[in-house]
């Protein structure tokens, strides 16, 4: 267990549950500045993580086991399981229930699936490694919210066939939507750079999804983001382009521009 990641966890509970360093440091009779550096520097005994853990009245051993969780979350799946899962419908909705922490009663108080049913599905994404289904139908997923397709795999060929058009399908004018389309000319480190702030930005979405997990499903809504980079020039310009000198095509014994030159 990394003692940095185990800080940064618990850093998020407190931004989470609106509980800022001054209060920390009137807790435990520290000054502002000294708690901050021990939050940036991941300096802490033991005995001060359990402190802290006491302000944010969070027990150590369920942060730990948040961590745990976290580390053995699955990033990706292998095609098989991709495929496994779409070809059901039922047991896609379920999946997708179950990774993103709904419980038994919620997904059955949502949709029309039995609990037989749906007990039944969950043991099936147990078998596939997607979740853990534990004592009393608790669900743990194994899925990180950064889960990465495969390359045109099976999860991505649905998108494209079945979702992508119902999606981009919405003017993107409500207060909670937003549609950008970037265009510019980037160097291959600035293409790497954005590549990275794009997968810095999906850990943050992970973390709102984790912050979030305490409010009621009421308050709470399906929400996705899709991000998306690549060279690219609609083929509509790339028809106008000009040849370069050295595609333009040469007649047998025509003189060559150097040849001309001497």
């Amino acid at each position: 267990m990394g003692a940095a990641t185990l800080i940064d966890l618990l850093k998020r509970h407190l931004k989470a549950h609106g509980i800022t360093y001054a209060k920390v440091a009137e807790r435990l009779g520290l000054s502002e500045a000294r708690v901050k550096r021990m939050f940036s520097r991941h300096d802490f005994t033991l005995q001060r993580l359990e402190d802290v853990c006491r302000v944010a009245d969070l027990d150590f051993a369920a942060l730990a086991r948040a961590l745990s969780d976290e580390q053995a979350s699955t990033t990706h799946l292998t095609a098989d399981q991709e495929q496994e899962i779409i070809s059901h419908p039922k047991l896609f909705l379920v999946a997708l229930c179950a990774v993103g922490n709904w419980s038994l009663e919620q997904i059955i108080a949502t949709y029309a699936i039995s609990r037989i049913e749906c007990i039944g599905y969950l043991a099936h994404l147990d078998k596939l490694r997607i979740i853990d289904l534990m004592p009393e139908n608790r669900i743990r997923p194994l899925i990180g919210r950064t889960l990465t397709w495969l390359p045109d795999g099976p999860f991505q060929r649905y998108f494209r066939s079945r979702v992508e058009a119902e999606y981009l399908g919405s003017n993107f004018d409500r207060p909670d939507e937003l549609f950008l389309f970037l265009n510019g000319m980037l160097s291959t480190k600035s293409a790497a750079e954005l590549i990275t702030r794009m997968r810095q930005l999906a850990s943050e979405f992970a973390e709102m999804h984790r912050d979030d997990l305490g409010l009621a499903i009421g308050q709470r809504h399906g929400t996705s983001v899709l991000l998306a980079t690549r060279p690219w020039e609609p083929k509509l310009f790339r028809a106008l382009r000009r040849a370069q000198p050295s595609e333009v095509p040469r007649q047998p014994g025509a003189a060559t521009p150097k040849q001309l030159r001497k």
